[in-house]
């Protein structure tokens, strides 16, 4: 194994130890996206109804492998600290699906600080509507102490699933994954 996949890994197992799951994808509160662009509309030529927020609740598994980093890109100095990662999740519970996506980590040389951003793509059920929709995670470690938001991508919900807005959070315990998806949805045709 070289140094490299060592050393993202260590950042990815950081993240995973104090209960921040770098794979995973966590934050708290609603997005106000699918609200901000509602109101820029003029209200005499829109009638919206407001949006009530949801919950999906459940388990998933990931499986995060290391992929090449931007070597040739002349970050060959930082690369003992960078890495970069496919994820493949299965959901399961209140979204029943898939995620696929990519992970961009980097340590530092303080033990317990380091970061991560990922895109995730979804495809799947949320409460029994179908299709797809992106998730952005961005998470920080400070010294320990974790941060990390992950949002639904404005506007990029498929199917039924279009207009959806949200945030995800995630708890490990005992090594098990769950996530918990405050997100809001306009009314089914």
């Amino acid at each position: 194994m070289t140094k490299r996949i060592r050393a993202a890994r260590v950042i990815a197992a950081a993240f995973i130890s104090t209960g921040v799951c770098a794979a995973a994808f966590i934050s708290t509160g609603v997005c106000a996206a699918a609200h901000a662009q509602a109101s820029a509309a003029p209200a005499s030529t829109v009638k919206q109804e407001p949006l009530a927020t949801l919950h999906a609740t459940g388990t998933f598994d990931v499986k995060v492998t290391p992929l090449p980093t931007g070597e040739s890109s002349g970050v060959a100095a930082a690369a003992a600290t960078l890495g970069r990662f496919s994820i493949d999740k299965q959901y399961h519970g209140d979204l029943q699906g898939t995620g696929k996506g990519e992970m961009l980590t980097v340590g530092t040389e303080v033990k317990g600080s380091a970061a991560y951003v990922a895109i995730e793509r979804v495809t799947g059920t949320v409460n029994g509507r179908a299709g797809t929709f992106s998730l952005q995670h961005s998470g920080t470690m400070t010294r320990g102490a974790p941060q990390l938001t992950i949002t639904v991508v404005p506007d990029s919900g498929t199917g039924q699933l279009a207009g959806i807005a949200g945030t995800l959070t995630i708890t490990i315990a005992d090594g098990k994954h769950s996530y918990a998806f405050d997100y809001t949805l306009p009314a089914a045709p």
